[in-house]
């Protein structure tokens, strides 16, 4: 077979892979700034040079055949190395560039953050650029290139170091507890706040102390971190965080630890795809975290 038809144009790469990643030949052309019958032409070229069908049309909308999609995963995971080889590059000393960095909000603005200008100190060549997320990363589809987030030892088809471990603990405002024991089983009779990302932390914490799961009152659930220790400030509830997330807050007195932290199932981890392990700024910023005290 022509080597030609198995290595097509990057512009109609670029193309295919926007309007699969969207399904949608209107979003791919608002994103890369082409008409819409351009990215409709240029699919057909695509097609017609593969020999294969990669969209069908249903109404006035277009899905991705299941050739279509293997072949969108596949390109992915191409392109991404091809971005990352071009970062690699165009980092043109040891330990410069700039590194994507996704981070979980509450973690970046109460623990990372605060300890990222000794980072610059030893490594000027580098900025990190912040991004915040919650749930999983895309990195085929995003550009970022590592992520620093919580979870199990589970992180197939990514390059994953263990930071340190989670230790949960639960915390309510002066005004509950005046005249108030801060005991374990007052705190089973609260209302119960919890962060979206980790509904079995109160399970885990009522089975640490030994109290009956059948007095938990769950109440409302909260996205970021940050919003739960405002809730619990404000006599909400009592919430479970992680004990590092709230040294400022106890420092100014505006939230009281209940009971002795507990181990968490969870630990904070820094994961990355394979491809990206040799980037000048992200092996910088790896050694670094790896040597922070936990």
């Amino acid at each position: 077979m022509h080597y030609r038809r198995l290595t097509p144009s990057m512009s109609l790469l670029l193309v295919f892979e926007a309007a699969a990643r969207h399904e949608s030949y209107t979003r791919a052309a608002e994103e890369l700034a082409l008409s819409q019958s351009a990215v409709s032409r240029q699919i057909q070229t695509l097609e017609s040079q593969l020999g294969i069908t990669l969209f069908r049309r249903q109404g006035r909308s277009v899905k991705l055949t299941e050739l279509g999609r293997r072949y969108a995963a596949e390109l992915g995971a191409a392109l991404g190395r091809i971005r990352a080889a071009t970062l690699q590059a165009m980092s043109h000393q040891e330990g410069g560039g700039a590194l994507r960095l996704a981070t979980l909000p509450t973690y970046g603005s109460k623990w990372l953050l605060p300890r990222l200008h000794d980072f610059y100190r030893s490594h000027p060549g580098v900025t990190v650029h912040i991004h915040s997320r919650i749930g999983p990363i895309d990195f085929n589809a995003e550009e970022i290139d590592a992520a620093i987030t919580v979870g199990t030892d589970d992180w197939a088809d990514l390059r994953a170091h263990c930071l340190h471990n989670e230790f949960l603990v639960a915390i309510a405002s002066p005004e509950a507890l005046a005249c108030k024991p801060a005991t374990p089983e007052w705190i089973a009779s609260q209302t119960l706040l919890t962060v979206a990302s980790n509904q079995k932390g109160w399970a885990q914490w009522f089975s640490h102390y030994g109290l009956d799961h059948r007095q938990m009152k769950i109440g409302p659930s909260f996205e970021l971190t940050s919003h739960l220790v405002q809730a619990v400030r404000a006599g909400m509830g009592v919430g479970l965080v992680p004990r590092a997330l709230i040294d400022e807050e106890e420092r100014r007195g505006q939230v009281l630890e209940v009971g002795a932290p507990i181990v968490s199932e969870r630990s904070y981890y820094l994961v990355y795809p394979e491809r990206n392990e040799t980037l000048p700024a992200l092996a910088a910023f790896r050694s670094w975290l790896l040597a922070q005290p936990q």
